[in-house]
């Protein structure tokens, strides 16, 4: 129950970004919302694995950087959401969470909590492969249900909610960040 826990609280920056993503009227189609998903949820399974691989000779040098590389990697791709949003003509959004390097992107920067636990789970000695599978498929779970729920956000907001969903990636990353610096 304990890991199921852990794996919901790792998924939680997953689904925040797929609902945004949704939102902004992009993934509302079962192709965009399974890429989404699939990479999320890929993403939230291998990171723990590099991370417990890395195991404890590296911790010190990886905790030292990791919150400011999702932060910087939240913000950028929040920042091109809001600028997309505050522009003249929001039908023509130009960028989309689900697709190319800004999925990479988000698929990295959303999974470097789980990078951490997996450094954890090696000086835990505890087996990583259940922890891999149970945060991988509910990230997925999570994602898919967030994009469902963004879907139905983008009727009642309309256009600007790409402003919203830039803010809540910006926001993410700044919590990321506000938490391991205090």
């Amino acid at each position: 129950m304990e890991m199921i826990l852990i794996a919901i609280g790792l998924a939680m920056d997953a689904a925040a970004v797929s609902m945004a993503a949704a939102a902004a009227g992009f993934a509302n189609d079962y192709r965009a919302t399974f890429r989404l998903a699939f990479h999320f949820g890929l993403f939230q399974a291998i990171m723990p694995l590099i991370g417990y691989l890395l195991g404890s000779t590296m911790v010190d040098y990886i905790s030292m950087w990791d919150h400011w590389i999702a932060f910087s990697l939240l913000a950028v791709v929040g920042g091109r959401m809001i600028y997309s949003g505050l522009r003249p003509h929001p039908e023509k959004m130009i960028i989309d969470p689900s697709k190319g390097w800004t999925l990479i992107t988000l698929s990295i920067a959303t999974s470097i909590d789980a990078l951490a636990a997996g450094l954890s789970f090696s000086m835990l000695n505890v087996s990583i492969w259940l922890p891999c599978l149970l945060i991988g498929l509910i990230t997925l779970a999570l994602s898919v249900v967030s994009t469902r729920i963004g879907k139905v956000a983008d009727q009642w907001l309309g256009a600007r909610v790409e402003i919203l969903g830039g803010i809540i990636l910006f926001g993410i990353g700044l919590r990321i960040l506000v938490s391991h610096i205090g």
